[in-house]
């Protein structure tokens, strides 16, 4: 963009100089030493309004500046603050005027670090209703009504294509689809759709060569886009995908997995009273062949109401390698004024991970509290069992992160919506 030409004015009121950047486009120009509004239209620059505004503004971003956006160079040629009132707290933010001699005008807005670029837009949404709120649609994108509210302008500077005063209201709507807004601006002259792009205070600071560093965002605005959303759902694909191939290693392994049994016993010891004694044994040799893999004990005893205990020793009988374990059965049963009760179990399942092949026999150490003479109880051990539990373990873990990202992503959500019209009120926690 080529440098515009600028006219030179000195302002009725005060004398200070005032430059037309826009020229034939301005209808107002600001005077920025007195700040009276005058009709940039009059070759006189007749005063439309005195200094009304109740305190000054400074703009992040200078009047002149000058900055490229989307590939085309744009000047700052206006600044304005507007609020807005909801429930007795007044909100301001910035609206900076943009000009090109061969493009027109365009809009920077910032709220608490947020910028939008915004354009007009001269198609008129079309305006539905859905779950009871507004929603538009503007070329086939769906708009949700975030906000209605009164905007008013509080101070001006530099000039503008249209009359502008302190204290010009607007009644405005605010649709979002994050990262865009449509919004609509009424007046008793004319209704006005502009829609606004979501920008980060560093790119804006990198369009424009301003020095130093964007001041950080705060809070989540109406259309900031989600940073966790396309994450979660990128680690919402990549869990299914490994959560399959764990679903079919686990597949594979019940398939393939041996079962051999390598060891079955069905034994009893008997000791008169409460069998508290203990009664020692050494079971036949028995081999485990093939590859190293995991042993199942599986120790089953008719216990009622009480509890047995077997001290084991797994014993290599070429090595002397020994994998010392110890099980417990118990099972307990009864009636109370709830009904009929039990808890416990009358089987024990223990597993030895990676056992080498060889001659093998096992040492038990039982012990009982039973109120019967004797006790009944089998011992079982089989070669190479499937065991499912590091395959759900492992889609447990994987779970996590998509999970905790899908959490942070309901978290803005939550957090963009209370700021908007919807927000829960005290009333709905109440009814909760």
């Amino acid at each position: 963009m080529s440098a515009p030409a600028v006219a030179s004015l000195s302002c009725p009121q005060c004398g200070a100089a005032i430059e037309l950047r826009t020229l034939d486009q301005a209808q107002s120009v600001v005077c920025s030493s007195c700040g009276s509004i005058l009709d940039a239209r009059d070759p006189n620059l007749a005063l439309i309004q005195g200094f009304a505004a109740k305190q000054k503004f400074t703009p992040q971003i200078p009047l002149g500046t000058r900055g490229t956006l989307k590939g085309e160079k744009w000047e700052v040629v206006g600044y304005q603050v507007r609020s807005i009132t909801v429930d007795g707290t007044s909100y301001y933010w910035d609206e900076y005027l943009l000009f090109n001699p061969y493009k027109g005008f365009r809009y920077l807005t910032q709220y608490d670090g947020h910028w939008n670029d915004v354009q007009v837009v001269k198609a008129v949404p079309a305006e539905t209703r859905s779950g009871g709120r507004p929603v538009v649609t503007l070329y086939g994108e769906t708009f949700k009504h975030f906000q209605t509210a009164t905007a008013t302008t509080e101070f001006v500077l530099g000039e503008f294509p249209w009359q502008v005063r302190v204290g010009d209201q607007a009644e405005t709507r605010d649709f979002v689809a994050p990262p865009r807004m449509l919004s609509e601006e009424r007046t008793p002259e004319e209704t006005t759709w502009s829609l606004g792009t979501y920008m980060t205070g560093s790119q804006v600071w990198t369009a424009f060569a301003l020095p130093g560093k964007a001041p950080r965002a705060r809070g989540v605005f109406a259309n900031q886009p989600s940073d966790y959303l396309p994450r979660a759902g990128s680690l919402v694909k990549r869990y299914v995908l490994f959560a399959a191939i764990l679903i079919v290693l686990g597949a594979l392994r019940l398939i393939t997995a041996s079962r051999e049994t390598v060891f079955d016993t069905d034994s009893k010891f008997f000791k008169p009273g409460a069998l508290a004694d203990s009664l020692a044994f050494v079971t036949p040799t028995f081999q485990v062949k093939g590859r190293t893999a995991n042993l199942e004990v599986t120790t089953e005893a008719q216990v009622d109401n009480g509890w047995a205990y077997f001290d084991y020793a797994l014993v290599n009988e070429a090595t002397g390698q020994t994998y010392e374990f110890g099980r417990e059965v118990s099972y307990y049963y009864g009636r109370d004024s709830d009904g009929n009760w039990s808890e416990g179990s009358r089987r024990d399942r223990a597993v030895l991970p990676s056992i080498p092949a060889g001659p093998y026999f096992l040492r038990v150490l039982p012990e009982a509290q039973v109120p019967t003479d004797f006790l009944e109880y089998r011992i079982l051990v089989r070669r190479d069992v499937p065991i499912l539990f590091p395959y759900l373990a492992g889609l447990l873990v994987l779970i996590v992160p998509p999970v905790f990202m899908a959490l942070r992503a309901w978290g803005m959500e939550s957090a963009r919506w209370k700021e908007s019209d919807y927000a829960p009120s005290d009333d709905d926690d109440d009814d909760d």
